[in-house]
């Protein structure tokens, strides 16, 4: 199906150049004024901001207000050849994501779409997770904000850098990096498992007789992902010196085969990942600030489980579904509410792992409560210390509460605490809960 646009723009010469210059895979509805808005719902909006006479309140923002008040999930591009520092503000605050300046660049519009079209189809693949290969599952805000910023990587060569502890999906999300663009050559390298003095042959090749043991000409993994993506995984494992190499082909995406004369010149997205703080790294002198900084020119952050504790449920639920016909169990929602209690030091994989094992050893078709807790570790990480154990149990015991109850005011009752102290302490310990 071809996704919705609607541009509201009283200007039948921008009508015209939006028309030939959107995708096929783009369906447009074109209106001038407030007045006309059609009732349908969009998947973009594309809504200039001075539609009558300049004001303080422009007859745009009143649109994007609507719009986005009608549905809270709506691309809206601004666009103006105003570009005063109080216009686009307001932009922002009334719901517009992105803003584009008159004359529109076609190839700046087209760029613009195909991201939105690519967070509209991650949105999709989380709904329906069964039909997609790979996908990030969840609905929470951190989830909606990771799908951003996978989708704005859409056309890009920019290198990426995704961190976050182990388990949390750092390969999935370089996964979907690339699906975006299939067409594109995909190679990934697990650093930490390739021996520090064969790390140049793997990464640049080598030429027959370069050393002992090179019998014929290799191609290097950097020269295999030309036009295309390569995956570095464990990026923190790469020593010193080697990081030195890396840096200089990021900056010039230039190669030369271990051995050889000749020079050639690749381009080649880097993905890098990382369960390590490569600052604190930088500060220990084990990895170069300059590498860092040409990493992270586009950063994913992927948080722990326990931080977006309200797509545990749904998490779950998939890989649940992913045993069947095998096994054909079904959570109960107080089975889900013990998950969401408990902290998950092993992540996504560590979920995994669990709902595996409730698929062999749970009974009845439906998984109970205590089908989960006697799979769950009982014994606390010491390492932890006193506070950070008190911490992490206040946290346990927050979340089993606001899972037993409908909100705020009976968890409240229940731990019997004000309603401002719990407040408190749910901000303190990073849970976001509906009002």
């Amino acid at each position: 199906m071809k996704l919705k646009l609607l541009v509201v723009d009283d200007d039948k010469l921008i009508h015209e150049s939006i028309k030939m210059a959107v995708p096929t895979s783009w369906e447009v509805t074109f209106c001038s004024s407030l007045n006309q808005l059609p009732n349908n719902t969009f998947d973009a909006a594309i809504v200039d901001m001075h539609l009558t006479e300049k004001t303080i309140d422009p007859e745009g923002i009143k649109i994007i207000s609507l719009l986005v008040g009608r549905q809270n999930n709506l691309e809206v591009i601004a666009i103006s050849g105003d570009l005063n520092s109080e216009l686009l503000e307001s932009c922002l605050k009334a719901g517009a994501s992105r803003f584009l300046p008159k004359p529109l660049s076609p190839e700046e519009l087209v760029l613009t779409l195909e991201k939105i079209e690519a967070l509209s189809l991650l949105k999709k693949a989380s709904l329906r997770p069964h039909n997609a290969s790979t996908r990030w599952i969840g609905t929470s805000p951190a989830s909606d904000e990771i799908r951003k910023k996978i989708a704005n990587s859409k056309s890009e060569w920019l290198p990426v850098l995704i961190e976050g502890e182990s388990g949390t999906g750092k390969e999935v999300v370089a996964t979907l990096l690339h699906n975006q663009e299939p067409e594109r050559p995909w190679v990934q390298l697990n650093v930490a498992a390739i021996p520090e003095n064969l790390f140049e042959s793997e990464f640049f090749g080598h030429v027959k007789g370069a050393f002992t043991g090179a019998d014929q000409n290799k191609m290097g993994i950097a020269e295999m992902a030309n036009n295309g993506d390569l995956f570095l995984d464990e990026i923190e494992a790469l020593p010193l010196e080697h990081q030195a190499k890396l840096l200089r082909f990021l900056e010039s995406g230039e190669i030369r085969r271990v051995g050889g004369k000749n020079s050639m010149t690749v381009k080649v997205r880097v993905i890098a990942a990382t369960n390590r703080n490569l600052h604190e790294m930088v500060k220990s002198n084990v990895f170069r600030e300059d590498l860092l900084w040409r990493l992270q020119g586009n950063k994913i952050t992927l948080p722990p489980l326990r931080n977006r504790f309200e797509d545990i449920g749904a998490i779950a639920e998939f890989f649940i579904l992913s045993q069947r016909p095998r096994y054909n169990k079904q959570l109960t929602p107080e089975a889900i509410n013990v998950m969401k209690a408990y902290q998950w030091p092993g992540n996504i994989r560590e979920l995994k792992r669990i709902c595996e094992q409730l698929c062999i050893n749970s009974p009845l078709p439906m998984i109970r409560p205590s089908d989960v807790e006697i799979l769950l570790p009982t014994t606390s990480d010491l390492s932890l210390g006193l506070d950070g154990l008190l911490r992490a149990y206040e946290s346990q015991i927050l979340r089993t509460s606001l899972g037993r109850v409908k909100d705020v005011e009976e968890a409240a009752k229940l731990l019997k605490i004000s309603r401002s102290t719990l407040y408190k302490k749910l901000k303190d310990n990073d849970i976001t809960v509906g009002v």
